[in-house]
């Protein structure tokens, strides 16, 4: 017998205001560096976001972000959309000293949903590459990429159990503007006696 079981899922909606944001400087560890969206990158990006996110909190709440066909098709998705914004979409490189390949290790993408508002989301870094401040790096250039084309404000979405998130994003400036709560489907599974 397999029943569902709800479970909501606390979330956060924040927001950073461009017009009295102040321009960082991007600073990257040594052997990495940002890739600009083209269009032969919407593998890499979902590839980068699957890797991320798989097994993280955030796969339990968007299933997709847990399967790599669910990252393809949501990769394609963005690029498809209407306000779709390749200035501020990235990707995070790094290219270890002595090897001849290297390995995309962060994502970001981003998209207009008003004439000045736009989100930024799925930001994603590998589990090897985090704490060096790859997502603080991959945020900043998109907010500059928003700034640069005259949007006034960014948003984004988080799960409050993410600490590590929620904390980076207050420190670059993020506000919570509203608190939401997403109905999550957790199916079990019961053996019939």
């Amino acid at each position: 017998m397999r029943f569902m079981n709800l479970q909501y899922v606390k979330r956060f909606r924040m927001e950073l205001d461009l017009r009295r944001w102040r321009r960082p400087r991007i600073k990257l560890p040594v052997d990495y560096r940002l890739v600009a969206w083209h269009d032969s990158l919407v593998q890499s990006h979902a590839d980068v976001k699957y890797h991320s996110f798989r097994g993280e909190i955030d796969s339990q709440v968007f299933p997709c972000l847990g399967e790599l066909d669910g990252c393809e098709r949501l990769m394609h998705e963005i690029q498809a959309k209407d306000g779709f914004l390749p200035e501020a979409t990235w990707l995070a490189e790094y290219a270890a000293p002595g090897f001849s390949r290297s390995e995309y290790c962060g994502t970001i993408q981003a998209v207009r949903t008003h004439k000045g508002k736009a989100n930024i989301q799925n930001i994603g870094v590998l589990p090897f590459h985090r704490g060096r401040g790859i997502g603080t790096a991959l945020i900043l250039a998109s907010l500059l990429g928003l700034h640069h084309l005259g949007i006034r404000y960014a948003c984004l979405e988080v799960t409050v159990e993410n600490e590590s998130a929620v904390r980076l994003y207050r420190q670059l400036g993020f506000r919570t503007a509203r608190t939401l709560y997403k109905a999550v489907e957790l199916a079990h599974c019961e053996m019939a006696r």
